[in-house]
């Protein structure tokens, strides 16, 4: 076949455009995923919870509201937040009030009104509210994680309601049964058998230890004033016996106490007689890494006198630690492994670790004593060549909000987001997928506003 020279200029000029289109078509904008962030109403009466959602660009990370969005959490105070496997359910731990109003829960003035707030998630990221349930058997619950099963809920609370038995009584008190002689209070742990049809939780019964009559606990005690709780394989570990009265968020936590756990039925067995020291004194967050433990050190900030004889503040001495574990459960330090936290950063609280599993990522939320000028963002480390012998990243520190509460991965594993307590907002990065670094989106720090403080945040990559 034989082309006219015109016919041939229209031929070249069809492939061209054929071409265009077929670049271009190699950038397609659609939603990867969501962001779900838990906060209260800054303008509402103490503690008023929302959900706040987000869609998340495959290409950009820029986020967009999703409609209906935020909704109400169900009670006051969110404070953490869960899916199930499949993503058909979300699951809100709302902390309460204390009887006056305040958010500001102790074990002398507890929380009330706990509870936790089911919600379906449908197209879109819609949530819709399905049921609330008010049976967590401790006192100021503050932690809630899905087992490796997606069979059943954990619910870490400070106190356990025997705590508040002023007629204290060795054979009836559940804390003194289930860990010892002479222990009279502790925290306690609340396992939710899920239905996967409906979503619907039900109480698990601890099978381990009996009461009087013969009725068994219907929670498993741990150690007094806990701050985390993690799981790793066939054992739940919580970072436990941190400072006595303190108001939420825990911190100060000093030992692990490790329950083996039995993931077809949710009992916890304890698997030693006393929580194992740790070696540390201010521990915030425990995580699972790849069966490494990492434990967040926020150390105390100190004071000294300078040669004008005026006080100033200590710098920071907060550290990661990291830990394997035995067939126990016991964590075994690694020698060498301490890895100091940014010095230029304070307050550590979460840790992330993304999911290649070559780089770890800690929130920092910033001074609150004395006046230091650390301030809040992120510290990244390498991990990829020694799990247990950290190095800092390049460019880090990375900068954040205000405050930053939690930092999550979006389920493309492009982008990284923080949701921040003291600005209200929520800011963006794409990770540098050679070096771990941290770059705001479209070259500045996006910040998305809240209508609140946020408590918590999760992503979401079901988007049908």
């Amino acid at each position: 076949m034989k082309f006219r020279k015109f016919g041939k200029i229209l031929l070249i000029g069809a492939l061209s455009v054929g071409a265009i289109f077929g670049v271009a078509s190699c950038v397609v904008s659609y939603t990867v995923g969501y962001l779900y962030v838990t906060g209260t109403v800054t303008v509402q009466p103490a503690g008023n919870g929302l959900i706040t959602g987000y869609k998340i660009d495959h290409d950009t990370g820029m986020l967009t509201p999703i409609n209906g969005l935020p909704i109400s959490s169900g009670g006051a105070n969110p404070v953490r937040a869960v899916l199930t496997s499949g993503s058909r359910f979300l699951y809100v731990l709302n902390r309460g009030v204390t009887a006056a109003g305040s958010a500001n829960c102790t074990s002398a003035d507890p929380c009330e009104n706990s509870n936790i707030t089911e919600f379906s998630v449908g197209g879109n990221g819609i949530l819709a509210p399905q049921k609330t349930y008010t049976n967590i058997q401790g006192v100021n619950p503050f932690r809630i994680i899905l087992d490796s099963s997606g069979s059943y809920l954990l619910v870490l609370s400070h106190d356990a309601a025997d705590n508040y038995d002023t007629t204290y009584n060795a054979g009836t008190n559940g804390c003194t049964l289930a860990l010892g002689t002479g222990v009279k209070t502790c925290g306690d742990i609340t396992v939710f058998k899920i239905d996967p049809t409906t979503g619907y939780l039900s109480v698990v019964i601890n099978s381990q230890v009996t009461a009087v009559n013969g009725v068994q606990l219907t929670y498993f005690p741990v150690p007094a004033n806990p701050v985390d709780i993690v799981m790793n394989g066939n054992f739940a570990l919580t970072l436990t016996e941190g400072t006595a009265g303190g108001s939420f968020p825990y911190a100060g936590a000093t030992a692990v106490w490790p329950y083996a756990y039995a993931s077809n039925t949710g009992q916890l067995t304890l698997t030693q007689n006393s929580a194992q020291p740790l070696g540390i004194t201010g521990g915030t967050a425990i995580l699972n890494a790849n069966s490494v433990i990492y434990v967040l050190d926020n150390q105390p900030i100190s004071t000294t006198f300078n040669n004008a004889g005026e006080v100033e503040p200590v710098q920071s001495a907060s550290q990661l630690e990291p830990y394997t574990m035995g067939a126990d459960g016991a964590l075994n330090a690694e020698p060498g492994g301490t890895v100091p936290d940014d010095p230029t950063l304070a307050n550590p609280i979460q840790l992330l670790l993304e999911h290649t599993g070559k780089w770890l990522y800690v929130a920092n939320q910033g001074n609150n004593a004395l006046g230091q000028n650390a301030q809040s963002g992120l510290a990244g480390y390498d991990l990829y060549a020694n799990p247990y012998q950290l190095a800092f990243l390049l460019g880090e520190p990375f900068g954040s909000g205000a405050g930053p509460q939690c930092i999550v991965e979006d389920p493309s594993n492009q982008f990284i987001y923080t949701a921040n307590y003291n600005s209200s907002n929520v800011n963006g990065y794409f990770v540098d997928q050679n070096s771990g670094a941290l770059k705001p989106l479209q070259g500045v720090a996006a910040q998305y506003p809240l209508q609140g403080p946020a408590t918590w945040c999760l992503t979401d990559g079901r988007t049908g």
